[in-house]
């Protein structure tokens, strides 16, 4: 995994370097005004170009469709219902091959591990310097495939995998997964094979396999394990 370049680096970049960096088109999408101003304030001192930003989860999917972003940069604690982590799965379904900083306050080893599972190019804290988010949105629109840690958090996820994963995500196929979830949220058999397209039969037998691969059974135990591991909102 990549460290921050550019976190003790000097802040002036090449004339060539800025010319590559303000082709580079981010979206913002953070539920605080005062963030959103300071990021396009910093961005643009970096030469980069920020092509909207939006404070609604709802809007964020379609909004990066409209502005055709390279990069978005995305807040992991985005209001209430809907957290980052949704938000990315979601954009990740409509256009796979968008490319993710997640930029947030929190880094539980979760929440870590889940921006990592996702394929986010990228996990910024807010404290950093902004440069260090800048070079992080560097790194990623040039190369989504090595993901962009500070070391710190590079070395919390080698520990992670070191334990071992426990998670549902470890041990369960795309579609269960995708089961477990609407499980979790409280759905019905007959709601998720609607929501699916699938036969309410199938979806009883995949609910079945889940909670024998998990070992629960009971709605409250099914709820919790989705939200410790990050796969829907308390």
């Amino acid at each position: 995994m990549e460290g921050p370049r550019g976190r003790r680096g000097d802040p002036e970049r090449s004339p060539a370097g800025e010319e590559a960096m303000a082709g580079i088109r981010v979206l913002i999408a953070d539920d605080h005004p005062t963030i959103i101003e300071g990021l396009i304030s910093a961005l643009g001192r970096h030469a980069l170009k920020v092509v909207g930003h939006v404070s609604d989860p709802d809007a964020v999917v379609p909004k990066f469709a409209e502005t055709k972003a390279d990069v978005i940069v995305l807040d992991v604690r985005f209001g209430e219902g809907a957290t980052g982590l949704d938000i990315a799965r979601e954009l990740l379904r409509t256009s796979p091959r968008a490319r993710i900083v997640f930029y947030s306050q929190f880094d539980e080893d979760e929440i870590i591990r889940e921006a990592y599972r996702l394929g986010g190019a990228a996990f910024v804290t807010k404290n950093v310097d902004p440069s260090v988010l800048a070079g992080a949105i560097e790194h990623v629109h040039g190369d989504a495939s090595k993901p962009f840690f500070l070391p710190e958090i590079a070395e919390r996820l080698a520990v992670l995998g070191l334990r071992g994963d426990e998670s549902p995500q470890s041990k369960l196929s795309r579609r269960d997964l995708e089961v477990f979830r609407l499980m979790a949220e409280g759905q019905t058999n007959a709601e998720i094979a609607e929501r699916l397209n699938l036969s309410t039969k199938t979806i009883s037998n995949i609910s079945q396999h889940v909670k024998d691969q998990l070992g629960v059974h009971r709605q409250a135990d099914i709820t919790r394990l989705a939200v410790k591991y990050m796969l829907i909102s308390p």
